[in-house]
C-alpha cells in the first residue's frame, strides 16, 4: 500500500471473533498512520470488538450491515462461535449475502476506498472490488505452514490435486519440496467429513482460498518470518504475487478502564498470591468444544499434574447443560486450594501478561498462540479443529510447545497423558529448552 498519501482502507473479515480481531489490530495499525479505516461486519460481531482506543476511534469507522436470514441457521447467530462447526455453511450462505450490500457500499461511500482487506470466504469480492477499481488485499489469518499446506491458487482450483477424502489431508502435499511433519492428524479431519452438513452454500473452502489469494492484489500473512522462513519462502515462490508479512499483530497495549476490568479485578487478586511462572493457563478458544469424557479427561490430568492451574471453561453452543455438572465429581472441591474453573469469558491477554502465567495450555487457534508467545508462555498443545493440528505440529517442531499424546486415528488421550505434558513444559528439566525457546519468541515481534 501506498505510505504517501493518507488512504482509505476498508476491512472486511469473515464471521469469526478469531478473525475479527485481528483484522481490527490491522485497522489500528493503519490509523496510527493516519489512514481511514471502514471497518464492516453484522450488529452483534461490532459489538463483540473490544473498545477502541480514544486516539484511533475518529479514523476507524464501524459500519453494520444487518445479518441476512438463511434457513437452519440459529436466531441471533452471527457469528462461528454461536454455533456448532456443522452449521458452518449456512453462516457462509448468509456471508454470501452480503456481497450487495458491500457493492453498495463501495460504490457510494466517500472518499472512494483506495483498497479493501477482506478474509478467505469472501471468493466473490475481488472481481466485485477490481470492477469498482478498488485494490485488494488477501489477509492471511494463518501461519506461513498453514497458508502453504492449504495450497497455491493453482492447486486449489484444479481437479488434478483435489483432496477428496480425509486421509488425504494427512500427508504432505505436492507442493512442499522439503521434509515436513505439518499435516494433519486423521481424528482432526474425519469429522468434517462425517458429521458436516454438505456443501449448502456452494463454494468449498478450498475454492474461496484458491479464488480469494488468486484474485488478490497482494497477500498479507500474519505471522513473523523469523518464526517460520522456510514457509515464508514457499509462499512467495507458490502464490506468484506480492506476499508481505505484517507481522504477529500482537493486541495493542491497553492502559484504559475498559470493561473486562471487573472480571480481571478477581482473576488478578487470585494470580498475585501465585508464585512467579508456576500457574498453567487453560483456554481452548470460543469454537473449541470437548466430548464428555474428553472433558472428564483433561480435568483429571490438571489434578493429577499437582500445579496450581485456571482453567476458561466455556459452554457448548446451543447447550443447556451447566458447566459445573460436566465435571468430574467432587473435582471443584479437590482443586480449590490450587485450581480455578473460571465459567466466564476472560480477559486472555491481561492474564497471560500476569507474572505467575508460566505456560499455556490452548487449543493451538493462531491468535491465541500469538498471544502465548508474545508474552513468552510455554504452550501445551491441545488441538481440536480447523488449523489447528497443523499450527501444533508447527510448534512442536519449533520446540517451543510440548503435544498432548492423542491416538492419531481417534484423538482419544488419557489423563494421565495431560498430567505429564503439562509437566514436562512447566517444572521438568527436559522441558527446559521448550521453556527457554518460548522465552526467545517474546522479543520477535511487536
Amino acid at each position: 500500500m501506498e505510505s504517501c498519501k493518507v488512504l482509505h482502507v476498508v476491512m472486511f473479515p469473515w464471521l469469526a471473533i478469531g478473525h475479527l480481531i485481528p483484522f481490527l489490530h490491522l485497522s489500528k495499525c493503519l490509523a496510527q498512520k493516519g489512514h481511514r479505516v471502514s471497518f464492516i461486519s453484522t450488529p452483534r460481531n461490532l459489538q463483540r470488538l473490544p473498545q477502541i482506543p480514544p486516539d484511533l476511534a475518529p479514523l476507524i469507522h464501524l459500519i453494520p450491515f444487518p445479518m441476512p436470514l438463511v434457513h437452519n441457521l440459529p436466531d441471533h447467530a452471527e457469528s462461528s462461535m454461536d454455533i456448532p462447526y456443522q452449521k458452518a455453511q449456512f453462516l457462509k450462505m448468509a456471508f454470501d449475502l452480503l456481497k450487495s450490500p458491500l457493492a453498495t457500499f463501495l460504490e457510494t461511500t466517500s472518499p472512494i476506498p483506495d483498497w479493501i482487506v477482506y478474509d478467505y470466504a469472501s471468493h466473490w469480492l475481488p472481481p466485485l472490488a477490481a470492477k469498482l477499481g478498488v485494490s485488494r488485499a488477501y489477509l492471511g489469518l494463518f501461519s506461513a505452514a498453514t497458508m502453504a499446506f492449504i495450497g497455491p491458487p493453482w492447486a486449489l482450483l484444479s481437479d488434478e490435486y483435489a483432496r477428496t477424502a480425509a486421509e488425504d489431508f494427512t500427508v504432505v502435499p505436492k507442493w512442499v519440496p522439503f521434509q515436513s511433519d505439518v499435516v494433519y492428524h486423521l481424528y482432526e479431519v474425519m469429522k468434517y467429513f462425517e458429521g458436516s452438513e454438505g456443501n449448502e452454500s456452494g463454494a468449498s473452502d478450498m475454492e474461496r482460498f484458491g479464488v480469494s489469494i488468486g484474485e488478490s492484489d497482494v497477500v498479507v500473512i500474519r505471522s513473523c518470518v523469523e518464526l517460520e522462513p522456510e514457509w515464508f519462502n514457499l509462499i512467495c515462490e507458490l502464490y506468484r504475487k506480492p506476499v508481505v508479512s505484517v507481522g504477529f499483530l500482537p493486541p495493542l497495549p491497553v492502559n484504559d478502564e475498559s470493561e473486562d476490568d471487573g472480571k480481571w479485578v478477581g482473576a488478578k487478586k487470585w494470580l498475585d498470591k501465585q508464585s512467579v511462572n508456576s500457574v498453567v493457563y487453560v483456554a481452548l478458544g470460543t469454537e473449541a468444544t470437548l466430548t464428555q469424557l474428553e472433558l472428564t479427561q483433561l480435568a483429571l490430568g490438571l489434578e493429577q499434574s499437582g500445579l496450581p492451574f485456571f482453567w476458561v471453561v466455556r459452554k457448548p453452543p446451543g447447550s443447556t447443560q451447566d458447566v459445573s455438572d460436566m465435571l468430574p465429581n467432587g473435582f471443584e472441591k479437590r482443586i480449590k486450594a490450587r485450581g480455578v474453573i473460571y465459567l466466564e469469558w476472560a480477559p486472555q491477554v491481561k492474564i497471560l501478561g500476569h507474572p505467575a502465567i508460566g505456560g499455556f495450555l490452548t487449543h493451538c487457534g493462531w491468535n491465541s498462540i500469538i498471544e502465548g508467545l508474545g508474552f513468552g508462555r510455554v504452550l501445551i498443545l491441545f488441538p481440536v479443529m480447523n488449523d489447528q493440528g497443523l499450527n501444533a505440529r508447527l510448534l512442536q517442531g519449533k520446540k517451543v510447545g510440548v503435544a498432548v499424546p492423542r491416538n492419531e486415528q481417534d484423538g482419544s488421550f488419557t489423563s494421565d497423558s495431560v498430567a505429564e505434558s503439562v509437566r514436562l513444559a512447566m517444572v521438568r528439566e527436559e522441558g527446559e529448552s521448550f521453556r527457554t525457546n518460548a522465552r526467545e519468541i517474546r522479543g520477535m515481534n511487536s
